[in-house]
């Protein structure tokens, strides 16, 4: 996995402040998918946020710095979600968006992805995944439908959701098109160094969700590590997640925490702290 730093506004090192007067971080760290596509590491989570809270939310996100945003035809936001991507002022090419197929809208993929277009008032996404497994005979079948979409250009590129490894392998087996990311729980009590091994092996990039949400954020471990980091557990989990290269989709409808979670580039943990909260994986 690659992964670079690049400025979203302006020269190396020139920070801007928002609106508000807060100090907005001013890089972004990317890793880079098939086609030289690149993905920030840090996205704007959307489950659970609808109507105005959504648009504000994820105007709030963008505002502060987040180019990342996921959003899903579960989720039922997609207009709102697409409404503050037109309003934030910023160019619809630097915003890298992911929305999720049904596996009961298979049948229909085509017909779906473009009314999540209309929703979302965009003429492509920039990632397309399937939001969990579909029935074993249309497990193909409905990879190839998103492939078809990557190839007309409706998306930029593919992957998957709560896939496994052997069912990534299916698909890559039947149609010589590997899903470019899988987007699975992960947490520190949900940490599997060999699954982890197993899609850097094939070249899957992980985006982990419900990481602050399955964390217990008051243990001693993560208290401490904080407390001598100065920052928030909700930090140094994200942190943990970024140094093990999973992409993270923290999500909120609070300014202040969507500004934390993004505020990650002077915190680096030490390989003590990384092992420590390793060691907080429940057992199987």
């Amino acid at each position: 996995m690659s992964i670079s730093l690049r400025n979203c506004h302006g020269g190396r090192g020139a920070c801007r402040r928002s609106r508000r007067g807060e100090r907005m971080p001013c890089m972004t760290w990317t890793t880079k998918l098939p086609g030289d596509i690149a993905l920030p590491l840090i996205g704007f989570g959307t489950w659970q946020l609808r109507g105005d809270t959504a648009y504000e939310s994820v105007r709030a996100a963008l505002e502060v710095g987040y180019r990342h945003v996921d959003t899903a035809t579960l989720y039922q936001n997609e207009s709102q979600v697409g409404r503050a991507v037109k309003d934030s002022g910023v160019d619809r090419e630097q915003i890298f968006i992911t929305t999720k197929l049904r596996p009961q809208d298979a049948r229909h993929a085509r017909r779906t992805l473009e009314a999540s277009l209309r929703q979302l008032d965009t003429d492509y996404v920039d990632l397309w995944l399937i939001h969990w497994p579909t029935g074993r005979d249309e497990l193909v079948s409905t990879w190839q439908e998103l492939v078809s979409a990557k190839d007309a250009g409706l998306v930029r590129t593919v992957g998957v959701s709560n896939y496994s490894p052997a069912q990534i392998d299916l698909l890559t087996k039947a149609t010589g098109q590997q899903p470019a990311v899988n987007q699975i729980p992960w947490s520190p009590g949900q940490h599997d160094p060999a699954l982890l091994d197993q899609h850097r092996r094939r070249g899957v990039v992980v985006e982990g969700y419900s990481g602050l949400k399955n964390t217990d954020l008051r243990h001693p471990v993560l208290t401490g590590i904080a407390e001598r980091h100065a920052v928030t557990p909700a930090q140094v989990v994200l942190r943990w997640h970024l140094q093990h290269d999973i992409v993270i989709l923290p999500r909120s409808s609070r300014r202040e925490r969507i500004t934390a979670n993004l505020d990650l580039e002077h915190l680096t943990l030490a390989a003590e702290d990384i092992t420590a909260i390793d060691t907080l994986t429940r057992p199987s």
